[in-house]
């Protein structure tokens, strides 16, 4: 009797675990939780299932949605990777899948370009205006990315100045930074006189 209460109370921790995680890192695979929390792949599938969780396509899916009802400045078909989550004047997050159509061969590393036009298109959509444009940008690359590795990118909205605001990219694989990126975007709607006559 004692043991089936000690693995009922251990059971009801990490399922309390397992949504603080979710909350904090919604882009989580069963597979990444199960090596997190270590237990099976089909354990997780039946902790999610009790916790009403959706697997991880069904939550990006959603998060999408809600964050392209948001989006303003930039069309979904300008927008690189799937917009996941946008506060727009705040902060955003995309999640881009490496492809193999992606690469340059034969070194099987993923082009610079899909990376900074990942980063560029989101620090755009972040920004929250109707006409956004680019004036500089300071960008690097710290890794190589491969196919099959996901790249989430997260903009954050650092200084509103006037017309001008700076955003900060970070975009990670398996949460190790592999680009870093700084784009000045001016707003010529404000500069223009958002004020009444």
């Amino acid at each position: 009797m004692t043991l089936v209460v000690r693995q009922r109370g251990h059971k009801e921790e990490r399922q309390e675990a397992l949504r603080r995680y979710l909350r904090n890192n919604p882009f989580a695979t069963d597979e990444e939780l199960a090596a997190k929390f270590k237990v099976s792949v089909p354990t997780i599938r039946l902790d999610r299932l009790a916790l009403g969780i959706p697997e991880v396509r069904e939550r990006i899916m959603t998060m999408a949605r809600e964050a392209r009802s948001r989006m303003r400045g930039v069309t979904a078909e300008e927008l690189v990777g799937e917009l996941v989550e946008l506060q727009p004047g705040v902060l955003g997050i995309s999640i881009l899948e490496i492809t193999p159509q992606m690469l340059v061969q034969p070194a099987g590393v993923a082009r610079g370009y899909h990376l900074f036009a990942q980063a560029h298109s989101l620090a755009l959509a972040t920004v929250g205006a109707e006409v956004v444009l680019t004036s500089s940008a300071r960008v690097r690359y710290r890794r190589p990315v491969y196919a099959g590795e996901r790249v989430v990118a997260r903009a954050m909205v650092k200084v509103v100045k006037d017309s001008t605001c700076l955003v900060s990219v970070h975009s990670r694989v398996n949460g190790e930074i592999v680009f870093k990126g700084q784009y000045i975007i001016i707003t010529p709607e404000t500069a223009a006189g958002g004020g009444t006559a």
